[in-house]
């Protein structure tokens, strides 16, 4: 498997009310959405967006795994920071490292890690939903630096 370079894509998510618990932080499922919007926005800032994907090619991601180990609670009003980065590329899979920070811009943050993880994401055929490899223009434009 090829292991691109480069910098982590960055997207900031805001915490709202509805991502909150009763205690008032951050559910734990809600990060596999930050992820997924981190993710989306990593792509469509490739050019690849995914609608686009399904209906000009024919294809799309879909998530065959997922990891996530929790360090510290993000709350209501938090500012993060949710990045993505390519840590494998396979001829039909990625393997995205991800992580959730308290953003630096955010006052007396630190940039403190509060959630990472690792989602493997597959291509597959839009009408069949079955395994493919991932077009070549496509890995073209996950390995350019962000």
């Amino acid at each position: 498997m090829n292991q691109p370079a480069g910098n982590p894509f960055g997207w900031p998510v805001r915490v709202y009310w509805e991502d909150t618990d009763a205690g008032g932080i951050v559910f734990y499922a809600n990060y596999l959405k930050f992820f997924e919007r981190a993710r989306t926005e990593w792509l469509r800032h490739l050019g690849l967006e995914q609608q686009r994907l399904r209906d000009e090619v024919g294809g799309l991601f879909v998530v065959t795994d997922a990891r996530l180990r929790y360090q510290r609670p993000a709350r209501l009003d938090d500012l993060l920071l949710v990045t993505a980065r390519v840590l494998e590329a396979g001829r039909a899979s990625l393997t995205i490292g991800q992580t959730a920070l308290l953003n630096p811009q955010q006052p007396d943050s630190g940039s403190a890690l509060l959630c990472e993880g690792t989602i493997r994401i597959g291509w597959v055929d839009a009408a069949s939903l079955r395994p493919q490899r991932i077009p070549a223009a496509i890995l073209d434009a996950i390995h350019r630096p962000v």
